[in-house]
């Protein structure tokens, strides 16, 4: 292979943003590339990571020429793509990896994709050795991430029952805001997608797991309110259930918001409803769409000031386990690691003779893990 990564999507806000990290980051013998459109946008964000990389390989790659993306496939052993929203942009990507054998990692949150390229393209990767790993970005590395770092501490012979809490001070960009409205507005052909996949899906011989939605309550333990999160993050959690036989017998998952006050979680669920009523007619999604535009995304000082925490409650053989994920921006700087690191983990480390589509755990484990307690970003078991 010519490259060991190459970063698709360099140009965009994310992108641009993961490109940084690499030139930071990578060890100075990875063979890495740009891909995009345009050469011109390419070069200003080579240009932006300083003289030691005006040598950095730019590739042309374009969503609707096929040939250019078997190309970068070929030429790479992991490609990394920030090009969203995914369901209308991100297949011919994955075909083409599944089908060069090529890993390919992602910071897609729409369960719509996932759950199609699943039914499409699950089965070719198996065969040509490809990992297909959604979800590398906060979406959904310190849900899927911090589950089994809690699970690991737990019996694995034993029914395991965890409850994630999510806590984040951040905001988003245009990208992400387009990604969310087009989420919004296709509930029936997300929900037709998931009941293909579940036709197809593997199913662990002699085990059970599931995500349990919840219902909004109050924590006694922390005060906080909790309301259920209809995210991907659960979804990405069970795909590592059901791959690893060290999340016992019996496994459930149920993930929820945490908020201090109940006034914000009334009027967070209100205006949830009332935006999902909206973005279904035409006008009003199109209206709403102008009002972020993708590229677009919060300032350096702002980011600085942006955080997140996890927080797991997990019973399992009658020991109790909590335990916390922490970082910075969750959005863009730490989405921006997480996607790094997850590319740079399948490039160079030792990891489990899976192929196929893989949650970010079940692809990687430990060794991702391990790279991103070094990046940064904290694990850590609580008082229980």
């Amino acid at each position: 292979m010519a490259y060991d990564v190459v970063l698709f999507g360099a140009t965009g806000f994310t992108g641009r943003l993961t490109a940084e990290y690499l030139a930071r980051h990578a060890p100075d013998d990875c063979r890495w590339a740009l891909a995009g459109r345009s050469r011109a946008k390419l070069e200003g964000v080579r240009d932006g990571l300083g003289p030691k990389f005006a040598q950095l390989p730019l590739l042309y790659a374009d969503v609707t020429d096929p040939a250019s993306l078997k190309a970068v496939a070929g030429s790479a052993k992991v490609v990394i793509t920030t090009v969203g929203p995914y369901v209308q942009y991100g297949e011919p990507l994955v075909a083409a990896c599944a089908e060069a054998g090529t890993d390919y990692v992602d910071l897609c949150g729409e369960p719509e994709f996932t759950d199609l390229m699943y039914v499409r393209h699950h089965a070719r990767a198996a065969e040509t050795g490809a990992r297909i790993v959604h979800a590398c970005g906060f979406d959904s590395i310190p849900h899927d991430l911090g589950v089994y770092y809690t699970v690991k501490q737990l019996p694995d012979d034993v029914p395991i029952r965890v409850r994630g809490q999510v806590r984040v001070g951040a905001t988003f960009s245009g990208g992400t805001y387009a990604s969310a409205l087009g989420a919004a507005s296709r509930l029936l052909p997300m929900a037709q997608a998931a009941r293909e996949r579940r036709k197809v899906q593997h199913r662990p011989e002699g085990r059970r797991v599931r995500a349990v939605t919840g219902t909004p309550r109050r924590d006694g333990e922390t005060g906080h309110w909790l309301v259920p999160l209809p995210t991907i993050d659960p979804q990405i959690v069970v795909g590592s259930a059901r791959e690893l036989p060290e999340y016992g017998p019996d496994f459930t998952y149920s993930h929820y918001a945490a908020v201090k006050h109940l006034p914000v979680l009334a009027g967070g669920l209100a205006g949830l409803g009332a935006a999902v009523a909206l973005v279904q007619l035409p006008p009003v999604r199109k209206a709403l769409g102008n009002l972020r535009k993708p590229g677009e995304g919060p300032s350096e000082q702002r980011r600085a000031k942006s955080w997140f925490k996890v927080r797991f409650v997990a019973d399992g053989g009658g020991k109790r386990v909590v335990t916390e994920v922490s970082g910075g921006d969750p959005g863009y700087d730490e989405t921006a690691k997480m996607l790094a690191e997850s590319a740079l983990c399948l490039a160079h480390d030792d990891l489990p003779s899976r192929a196929g589509q893989l949650s970010p755990a079940a692809a990687m484990g430990d060794a991702l893990l391990t790279r991103l307690k070094n990046a940064g970003l904290a694990f850590r078991t609580l008082p229980s």
